[in-house]
């Protein structure tokens, strides 16, 4: 792939580029170069939106370069607060190592494992914080750190910031002067954050990185980022049945963006498509990506029968139950929920059928000894009363 060829696609979705000559420059100098993602496991899911800088670690993978994969397990402790308007719950050395575990196996259904180095970024911040700090401090100056957005916006509301939070830059950057980074991909909201690990490769005499950001993926809703947290969110670990369904709810507005930011394809040849038959390729290309072909095209067929054709699925599950039991608990005892309150607020939601009807209240099934029972949009299973 020529030069310009490799720039077009690492460009594609990317959002912040400091600087393209410089990206150029280290293409084309036959080196292969480090590019390093660095990753806080503060959670043990992650959905689409953290696949966007791993899509594109991925690219640099497969043009030759060797993907440095840090798992941030010091700097999960401190906190990063890019983006938000308080202080981070602070995570416990047990918690942040499970997490991490958790990241590693999800993050591989995306990166080449063999082509990956990861690193935990303790085995020099601790180090750091003893022996370093003090000096990195005479070189950072108040100003430098107090003029990101999201700290000035804290200060101007009287919300808490932690000196600590302070430290959170200096720490990601030490990162990239630690593993020698030739490029650091992120979130745009992390550009600050980037940028100072070329200060502080300057300043250890590294030649400087290149940042390269991406957006923040816009949630199902249409309007706040994917989060979890907003209830708008697709997990890698989601089954495919639901990956598949839940990627059907994309708007026609937003369908265009996801095919740009998550897949490689035309989109030339994407708008030319019928909405819905566009909106199914993008459901089958990313379900596959993370569960196989073979299951993207069963929730495919599933969808199908299930949604388009008003069929029940050939393939659903048999559960035989005593009578008299409450909804909610049948609603439990299939699997549809973690809990009884779960399931009553589904039943309130509108979100369980009975034989096709919804459910209006939370009291025992007067029904024959067998009927179908609908949790959610996706599963179904046939009851049996004995």
């Amino acid at each position: 792939m020529d030069l310009d060829a490799q720039l077009a696609r690492l460009k594609r979705g990317a959002l912040s580029l400091v600087s393209e000559q410089e990206l150029a420059a280290k293409l084309s100098s036959g080196k292969t170069l480090r590019v390093k993602l660095g990753v806080d496991p503060t959670s043990a899911d992650l959905h689409l939106g953290h696949s966007l800088a791993l899509a594109k670690l991925r690219q640099f993978q497969e043009l030759g370069h060797q993907a440095v994969l840090i798992i941030g397990d010091f700097t999960a402790m401190v906190g990063d607060p890019s983006g938000r308007d308080a202080t981070r719950p602070s995570l416990g050395a047990a918690e942040v190592a499970q997490n991490a575990r958790t990241y590693q196996e999800q993050a591989f259904k995306i990166l080449d494992r063999a082509k990956t180095e990861t690193r935990f970024n303790s085995e020099w911040l601790k180090p750091f914080m003893g022996a370093r700090l003090l000096e990195t401090l005479k070189r950072v100056t108040v100003q430098q750190l107090l003029a990101r957005e999201d700290f000035k916006a804290r200060l101007k509301e009287n919300s808490p910031l932690t000196m600590l939070e302070t430290f959170y830059p200096l720490l990601q950057g030490y990162d990239s002067v630690a593993v020698r980074a030739d490029v650091e991909l992120g979130g745009n909201d992390q550009l600050t954050n980037l940028l100072m690990g070329r200060k502080l490769q300057q300043e250890e005499g590294q030649e400087p990185q290149v940042a390269l950001t991406v957006p923040l993926l816009v949630g199902l809703d249409g309007v706040k980022k994917m989060s979890k947290s907003y209830g708008n969110a697709i997990a890698f670990n989601e089954p495919p049945r639901e990956m598949f369904g839940k990627l059907m709810k994309v708007s026609d507005e937003l369908m265009l963006s996801y095919y740009e930011l998550l897949t490689d394809e035309d989109l030339s040849a994407v708008k030319a498509l019928h909405p819905m038959l566009a909106k199914k390729g993008l459901a089958e290309r990313v379900t596959a990506r993370f569960h196989g072909q073979e299951a993207a095209e069963q929730a495919r067929r599933y969808f199908e029968d299930t949604f388009s054709k008003k069929e029940l699925p050939s393939d659903v599950r048999c559960v035989e139950l005593p009578p008299g039991l409450a909804l909610s608990e049948i609603v439990l005892r299939c699997g549809g929920v973690k809990s009884r309150n779960e399931a009553r607020r589904l039943i309130q939601q509108g979100g369980v059928r009975v034989d096709g009807r919804k459910a209006a209240r939370d009291e025992p099934v007067k029904r024959p000894e067998a009927f179908v029972l609908q949790m959610g949009r996706h599963q179904f299973v046939r009851v049996r009363l004995r």
